[in-house]
Order: structure tokens, then C-alpha cells, then sequence
């Protein structure tokens, strides 16, 4: 699997899982614009960039139309072309729905879900005029099951599935795949800040006995914008370790 001359955006890169998505295909060859919403971006741009891969970096929030566009063009101007959007950029507002405000639902469901639906309208109409481009989602098997105290981000990852299903029907034609990967229990500082009796009970539940790790979903990605997933397009691949099955 080699990218080199392609071009990737992770939405979402500077920490976690993509971080390590972003990692891997710039590891592979690729040209890959980092996303997030602080300064972290340059650190990883730098960062990339002293190990003699190809990075730039755009600080912003994708729950504005207009930021989502001026990451595209941004992305266009730096490399001059662009066959993967990975939406990655995901928060959680973790509460029981009786205690959840309003604005724990609403920032929630635009980052994870609404800065998706901005980025991918933008994108396709750069992959249309090839012929040819790949869209990963990053859901959530809590998106599938749903999950105590996550009613917004079990929300938002199951309306991530349901857009990849419907991009996947829309642009088929265009030579345009989208896919959704659904992570478990992964290592991250997310998960890393739960208290250990919790961690303790997830990792009992997954059938492989351990947490899975960011390159483990890294891994998939790339798998899944490479030439030989071209026939693989509206599929939800969970990496969980079996914890859904």
C-alpha cells in the first residue's frame, strides 16, 4: 500500500486515533493536511515534517460551511490535489440524557456529525472531477449498540453511519467509495482517563482480552483508501476486538 503522490485529510489529527491514521499515510507516502482546532497542528505538522514525510496543517472548526471549503482549498493549494478525507473529528459530552443540556446534544452532533456532512460536500466535488476518491468515516461501535450516558455521541456516530450508506449510493457512479470503521475499546488519551474498574470491565468483554491501539485502526484506513478496496464501498467494518458481533 503506497500513497505516494495522494493526497489525505484527517480531520481531527493532532491526538488519538487520528493522529495515528494521519501517521500512517504519511508513513506510506502520502501528502497529508492535519485538522484540528489548536496549535497542536503546527507540533504535529513539525513533527511529521522533521521525520522527511510530506505534512501541512490547518487550524479551525469544521462546523462552519466556510472553514470546511477554505480547508479544501487550502489542501488544494498545498498539494495540488486531494483522494482521501478521512472524518475523524469526534468529542464527547458524556452525561444521563435527564442532565444533558442542550448545548451538550448541539456540540456534539456538529462536530462529529454536522463538520462530516460539510467536509464530504466539499470534497466530492473535487473527487467527481477524477473520477475517483475515497471517504472513511470514523463511527463508533456505541453508534451500532448504543451506550449509557452517550445518547448525543451514540446519536451522532449512528447519523455518521446512515450518511456513509447514503454518500456510498450517490457516488458510486462517480468512482467514489465511502466507508465507515467502527472502533471499540481503543487505547487513546480518551480512554486513557477513564477510572480502571471501568477500563477493567471493557476489556472482560472483548474477546481477544485487549484494548485495541490506534495503529490497529490506522491499519484499516489505509487498507480501505488503497487499490485493493476499490470494490468495497457503504460497509461498516467494526475493529473491536469482537466486542460487537
Amino acid at each position: 500500500m503506497k500513497f505516494s503522490g495522494k493526497t489525505v485529510i484527517v480531520t481531527g489529527s493532532t491526538r488519538g486515533i487520528g493522529k495515528g491514521i494521519a501517521t500512517r499515510f504519511a508513513e506510506l507516502g502520502a501528502n497529508v493536511m492535519i485538522c484540528g482546532t489548536t496549535d497542536r497542528v503546527h507540533d504535529m505538522v513539525n513533527d511529521l515534517k522533521s521525520k522527511g514525510y510530506s505534512a501541512s496543517g490547518f487550524v479551525g472548526n469544521l462546523t462552519e460551511p466556510e472553514t470546511a471549503q477554505a480547508l479544501i482549498d487550502q489542501t488544494l493549494a498545498a498539494f495540488g490535489s486531494l483522494e482521501v478525507l478521512v472524518n475523524n473529528a469526534g468529542i464527547t459530552r458524556d452525561k444521563l440524557l435527564i442532565k444533558m443540556e442542550e448545548e451538550d446534544w448541539d456540540d456534539v452532533m456538529n462536530i462529529n456529525l454536522k463538520s462530516a456532512f460539510f467536509l464530504t460536500k466539499a470534497a466530492v466535488k473535487i473527487m467527481m472531477k477524477k473520477k475517483r476518491g475515497t471517504i472513511i468515516n470514523v463511527s463508533s461501535v456505541v453508534g451500532r449498540t448504543g451506550n449509557s450516558s452517550q445518547a448525543n455521541y451514540a446519536a451522532s456516530k449512528a447519523g455518521l453511519i446512515g450518511f456513509t450508506k447514503s454518500v456510498a449510493k450517490e457516488y458510486a457512479r462517480r468512482g467514489i467509495t465511502c466507508n465507515a470503521i467502527a472502533p471499540g475499546f481503543i487505547e487513546t488519551e480518551m480512554t486513557g482517563s477513564l477510572p480502571e474498574e471501568v477500563k477493567e470491565n471493557y476489556i472482560r468483554s472483548i474477546p481477544l482480552g485487549r484494548p485495541g491501539t490506534t495503529s490497529d485502526v490506522a491499519d484499516l484506513a489505509v487498507f480501505l483508501a488503497s487499490d485493493g478496496a476499490q470494490y468495497i464501498t457503504g460497509q461498516v467494518i467494526n475493529i473491536d476486538g469482537g466486542l460487537y458481533m
